[in-house]
């Protein structure tokens, strides 16, 4: 069979660890010849990298399952649909039974077997009605270096380990992707060199927990020596640090991110809640305490420190006292970015049937309290930054083809605002995507800014 004429598209749903993942699949389709697109119409095969992490995630998955189905009706060239990710590890029987459509299921362990998969179906050997299911508990690496194609990419994702050691009660990671795993050090660099002679400047690491990052393997947190290590590479200029939680934000860390000029100035620390009482039945480590502390000595040792977090609403038993302890606290913590969670409940998890569930209008009006705070904290910690100077890596042009869209140190990709960059008419030149390029803030709303280049 020549594998070259099978187009295979994939897509990649939910978080970027989903999106790493997802690459590392295309570059095994490819070494084994397959040909990867983007166009569902011409593809032979489609697979669907799903996240099953709350409610809205799984269904996403669904509808995208669904969507794609409609390809394979009628004369369409779709012929198979492959499921991967984490709603085929927790629910790999339902899928098969109650979407008929789907012709394989392999779990978070088994991205490895995605090559073998579509040999299978496309054999002539293979019958319709033979379901293939490769799922098996979770808990393995077998992380594989992904090779990116783009030679001027802007930024790239390094997922720097798999699973999660803490078990806090709303989530269901632990279950999909078993205990905290590290990757070997020394895997992460020879990626980050391949990433790094593309042309990536900006590496992305992300894990459940990166804090936690080098307690398997070399017994003590070792984040803030694989971001020492990782700067010594040429051509790599900035290191961020995704999903880390408040006590592995420590001494040494915070030291390697102040003298480190490659280390964003940049903390990503999701606190989930601000009430001791709800933090406790959440089964988080954090207290108000804790967090008061961590954020008073970041940026004691680093006052341009952005400091990014995420929270949860309407948590069983999360009473309107509850509610404004949180309120209160995140007008004195002063996060630059916040992200808000609507809690779901579970299967597996102990808060799936915790009694004094939250109706959920009372959780929608709380959502919405939380970000029209944090739009108002936004836009007074945004206006600071006005007249001053930073270094913008260039995304893409915007839509209107007047300004380009980036991001300085202060913002993440995918997830954090942009800054709208212009470039004066006397100089009449294009930056190049993936260029960093230095530039004076000028102008803001609530949370993206307005810069020219110097």
């Amino acid at each position: 069979m020549n594998n070259s004429n099978i187009n295979i598209t994939i897509i990649a749903l939910g978080c970027s660890k989903n999106l790493v993942d997802a690459e590392c699949m295309s570059k095994l389709l490819k070494d084994e010849g397959y040909s990867v697109i983007n166009d569902i119409n011409d593809s032979d095969v489609v697979i669907i990298n799903t996240c099953g992490f709350i409610e809205s995630a799984k269904t996403e998955a669904i509808d995208t399952i669904l969507d794609c189905a409609d390809y394979k009706e009628g004369d369409g060239r779709l012929k198979y649909i492959i499921v991967t990710g984490c709603l085929s590890q927790r629910y790999p029987g339902d899928i098969l039974k109650d979407l008929p459509e789907v012709d394989a299921v392999l779990g978070t362990s088994h991205y490895g077997d995605i090559c073998k998969t579509v040999s299978e179906l496309m054999s002539a050997e293979h019958k319709a009605e033979d379901k293939i299911c490769n799922v098996s508990e979770a808990g393995s690496l077998d992380h594989l270096i992904t090779d990116k194609d783009v030679s001027t990419g802007s930024y790239a994702w390094v997922k720097i380990g798999e699973g999660c050691l803490h078990r806090c009660a709303f989530c269901a990671i632990p279950l999909i992707r078993g205990n905290f795993i590290s990757r070997p050090m020394e895997d992460i660099i020879k990626e980050a060199e391949i990433l790094a002679s593309k042309g990536y400047k900006e590496l992305v690491l992300a894990a459940q927990d990166t804090t936690n990052y080098g307690v398997d393997l070399y017994k003590k947190r070792s984040t803030a020596e694989l971001i020492h290590k990782l700067s010594e590479i040429d051509g790599i200029e900035l290191i961020r640090v995704m999903y880390g939680y408040m006590d592995g934000i420590t001494d040494e860390l915070i030291e390697e991110v102040r003298t480190n000029p490659k280390a964003a100035h940049y903390f990503d620390i999701p606190i989930q809640h601000g009430s001791n009482r709800i933090l406790k039945a959440m089964n988080r480590f954090d207290t108000e305490e804790l967090i008061t502390k961590k954020l008073e000595l970041i940026r004691s040792k680093i006052p341009d420190a952005i400091i990014r977090t995420t929270v949860m609403v309407g948590f069983p038993g999360e009473t309107e006292e509850d509610y404004e302890r949180l309120k209160d606290n995140l007008r004195r913590w002063r996060f630059d970015r916040l992200g808000c969670f609507i809690f779901s409940p579970e299967e597996g998890t102990k808060a799936y049937d915790m009694p004094d569930q939250i109706p959920d209008n009372v959780k929608k009006e709380r959502y919405d309290g939380i970000y029209e705070l944090q739009r108002q904290i936004s836009a007074e910690l945004t206006k600071e930054r006005i007249s001053t100077e930073t270094v913008v890596t260039i995304d893409s042009i915007a839509e209107d083809g007047i300004f380009y869209k980036g991001r300085s140190y202060g913002e993440a990709p995918e997830d954090d605002p942009v800054v709208y960059v212009l470039v004066p008419e006397d100089e009449n030149r294009e930056l190049r995507i993936g260029g960093r390029y230095p530039v004076r803030i000028v102008d803001c709303s609530d949370y993206d800014m307005t810069g020219v280049i110097i």
